[in-house]
């Protein structure tokens, strides 16, 4: 949320609308469209459609090249720029997760800002921040800074962005306003496939129930921002809403208490939990869509805590189930060791890693691919993370007795030919998995170890022994996720060796002569990143392997050995993508194991 363009300075005296033909004149002048471009959106701006449209957004809907920029359209963003420089004012990008909503809507009431086409979006002791589309309409300033008695400073924002934003902050703040003053009417949803339809954000004027539209406003808000989780935290006076965007926690909203408690309750009602038990934690699930359209998993956690229940949503996109592995990050010698492992009928491959490593991503990508016609994929998870119709999907459920190991009995009368188990635990449900291999299955599960060759050492701790493991285990996976750097603003530049000894690497690596670090702009939100990505490390067992997997004690030398046949540390894949420019070091650094 901050100015990327200074404006010109010599400030427009001009007044009133903005004028197509004067924006366009200025267009021209700076060399940005062409006389012709000039003369046909000028002549088009008839239809009654386009009148309505702002200036901006019906230049943009035309797509217009931008002469200075080869390649690039003038879109709504590049024309509100453009604005900036002509009127003298400076652009400003709304960021909504810098906004605070309820500070912002107490400086002027829903129909002062819609009469003025106007927003506040950053308040000081001294000075409010006012974004306008309409940089030349000045009559509502006196009377403004009158009444808040602090100055008044311009700026230039999206015409479609400043519309939609303003609608929705106002609806926010009056559903907590009216929520606060009364109680919430309370509706369950029906089975675990019931779709949860998302009401559209209403004029905050309108009769909504206020809860739901807070409900609403929020997972709506979640897809857009690309979260991965959502966190509802109460507090001692104030609630916090937290989104997990990219790996990293950005706090969006703080609520009152009693708000805070109904959204809980609300989300509880919509995930089949029992609104009632707040003394012990619970799971459940919403399927809904987000606002393309896409259906939307979401995972429910519950956990009380000294000022109530906290509430954590975790987001599954089904899309991922549709990206390859080299989107996912596996490529190259990585990817074709995988796909060797994976072609197995039977045996044990086990994925490694923290939570939020990614782990279910590649499993569940990994058996779309496998869940052919000719076979019978049946999985036991705890919970189902995604549903998904070319599995057989069966969830632990304690209360009943239903653990992994029962599970995995209960699946191999199912005639299954690909298990999945979602994590193994305990010793049982490792004897279970390696009976379901000897008889004949290929079995996926999990497990939380720092590196792969940790997997081995962890199997024997909880009591498998090692002749077993050699015999059905055949590979193991550990993964992290790192951030990838924003194409848009990464900038290239010289890698200095000392940098690179940070990443302590098994052999002797040879440093790139240059990587890419981290800018900021509007497209990744001043971060730097954009998105995420794996970094793999992984081990085969070979008759090599499988003889220094005998004790606990072997694990340097049984390390040392996967380096010899070819396995890439954590750190090492991690440098590859370094290299490439994708991420940078010190990402690197922050989610691997330092293992030498």
């Amino acid at each position: 949320m901050s100015a990327v363009e200074e404006p010109s300075k010599a400030v427009s005296t001009k007044s009133g609308l903005l004028e197509l033909r004067d924006f366009l004149s200025g267009l021209l002048a700076d060399g940005r469209i062409s006389d012709d471009d000039f003369e046909s959106t000028l002549n088009g701006h008839r239809s009654a459609n386009d009148l309505k449209k702002h200036v901006l957004d019906y230049i943009a809907h035309l797509k217009l090249q931008d002469r200075k920029a080869e390649g690039r359209t003038l879109d709504i963003e590049n024309l509100t720029m453009a604005l900036s420089k002509q009127s003298g004012q400076e652009y400003y990008r709304i960021d909504p997760l810098k906004i605070d909503v309820a500070q912002i809507t107490n400086v002027m009431s829903y129909p002062f800002t819609q009469r003025h086409h106007i927003l506040a979006v950053e308040v000081s002791p001294t000075e409010v921040t006012i974004a306008s589309a309409e940089p030349y309409i000045s009559s509502w300033e006196s009377d403004l800074e009158h009444v808040l008695k602090r100055k008044i400073k311009r700026v230039v924002s999206n015409p479609v962005e400043l519309k939609r934003l303003t609608t929705e902050f106002y609806s926010l703040s009056s559903s907590i306003s009216g929520a606060t003053k009364e109680d919430p009417q309370r509706k369950g949803i029906g089975n675990l496939e019931q779709m949860l339809e998302l009401g559209h954000i209403k004029d905050p004027e309108a009769n909504d129930q206020h809860i739901v539209n807070v409900v609403d406003w929020l997972l709506q808000y979640a897809f857009e921002q690309r979260a991965s989780d959502i966190h509802v935290e109460p507090r001692r006076e104030k609630g916090n809403i937290r989104f997990r965007i990219d790996g990293v926690l950005y706090t969006v909203y703080a609520l009152p208490m009693q708000v805070l408690s109904a959204v809980t309750s609300r989300l509880k009602i919509l995930g089949r939990m029992n609104v009632a038990e707040k003394r012990k934690p619970q799971d459940g699930r919403i399927k809904t869509k987000s606002p393309k359209g896409n259906e939307v998993e979401l995972r429910l956690s519950t956990l009380p805590t000294a000022f109530g229940e906290k509430l954590v949503m975790r987001i599954f996109d089904p899309e991922v189930l549709l990206k390859s592995f080299k989107q996912l990050g596996l490529a190259n010698d990585d990817l074709d060791r995988w796909e060797q492992i994976t072609s197995n009928n039977n045996g044990i491959v086990i994925i490694t890693g923290p939570t939020g490593s990614g782990k279910t991503t590649t499993l569940y990508s990994t058996l779309k691919t496998l869940a052919t016609e000719e076979v019978n994929v049946c999985t036991i998870e705890d919970p189902i993370e995604m549903v998904e119709d070319s599995f057989n999907q069966m969830q632990v459920q304690e209360n009943i007795n239903l653990n992994f190991a029962d599970g995995v009995k209960a699946l191999l009368r199912q005639d299954p030919d690909i298990i999945m188990i979602g994590e193994i635990r305990d010793l049982p449900t490792a004897e279970m998995a390696i009976q379901a291999a000897l008889t004949g299955h290929l079995v996926f599960t999990t497990l939380h170890t720092n590196d792969a060759p940790t997997a081995i050492t962890r199997l024997l701790e909880l009591g498998v022994p090692s002749y077993l493991i050699k015999a059905t285990v055949i590979g193991i996976m550990a993964q992290r996720l790192v951030r990838v750097l924003c194409p848009r603003c990464k900038q290239p530049t010289p890698m200095e060796s000392d940098t690179w000894a940070a990443l302590t690497l098994p052999w002797k690596v040879k440093a790139p002569a240059q990587s890419s670090v981290a800018v900021g702009c509007l497209e990744c939100r001043e971060t730097g990143y954009k998105g995420r990505e794996g970094i793999y490390e992984l081990m085969p067992l070979t008759e090599s392997l499988h003889k220094l997997s005998d004790n606990k004690e072997d694990l340097p030398n049984l390390r040392r050995q996967a380096y010899k046949e070819g396995m890439l540390s954590l750190r090492l894949s991690g440098a590859q993508k370094v290299a490439t420019g994708l991420t940078t070091l010190n990402e690197v650094l922050r989610v691997t194991p330092d293992n030498k």
